[in-house]
C-alpha cells in the first residue's frame, strides 16, 4: 500500500501497489501494520457498500455526531464517483476545509477519512458502487449531514 497525505490533517489517500503476473495482480487493500505505523486507527466494525443506479447521484455529506464518530476508509468498486471530505474537528488546523478526489475502480483508490470529518460523492457513472470500512457500530441517533 502506499499512503500518501492529503491537504487536510489526518486525511490520507490510498494506492495499491500490484504484484503482477501473467494472470493478472494480488494487492493489499488494507494492513493494520502499515495504518498503525502512520498513527491511523485500524478499528473496523463493519462494512458497508453503498449501490449508486444513476450518474449525478449525490450521497453526502454525512458524519456522525460525538460519541459515534467513524473513521472510514472508502473505495469505488465499480464505476467512478467524484469524493469530498470536509474537516468538521474545530480544534484542526484544517477546520472547515475540503478536499475532493476521483475514486473509481480503474485507479482503485481509496481515501482514509477520520473521526470528524463529513464525507459524500456525486457518481461520475451509472450503477456505481462505493465500499466502505468503518471502525464504529451505526449509531442513527448520531447521524448527521
Amino acid at each position: 500500500m502506499i499512503l500518501a497525505a492529503t491537504r487536510l490533517a489526518g486525511a490520507w489517500l490510498i494506492d495499491i501497489e500490484p504484484r503482477e503476473d501473467e494472470r493478472g495482480f494480488f494487492a493489499r487493500t488494507w494492513c493494520r501494520q502499515e495504518l498503525s505505523a502512520q498513527g491511523l486507527d485500524t478499528e473496523i466494525a463493519q462494512e458497508s457498500l453503498s449501490f449508486n443506479r444513476r450518474r449525478g447521484t449525490v450521497r453526502g455529506l454525512h458524519f456522525q455526531r460525538p460519541p459515534h464518530e467513524e473513521t472510514k476508509i472508502a473505495r469505488c468498486v465499480r464505476g467512478a464517483i467524484f469524493d469530498v471530505i470536509v474537516d468538521l474537528r474545530p480544534s484542526s488546523a484544517t477546520y472547515l476545509g475540503w478536499q475532493g478526489f476521483e475514486l473509481s475502480a480503474d485507479n482503485r483508490r481509496a481515501i482514509y477519512i477520520p473521526k470528524g470529518f463529513a464525507h459524500g460523492f456525486q457518481t461520475l457513472t451509472d450503477d456505481a458502487e462505493v465500499a466502505y470500512q468503518i471502525s464504529a457500530f451505526y449509531a442513527p441517533e448520531a447521524a448527521a449531514g
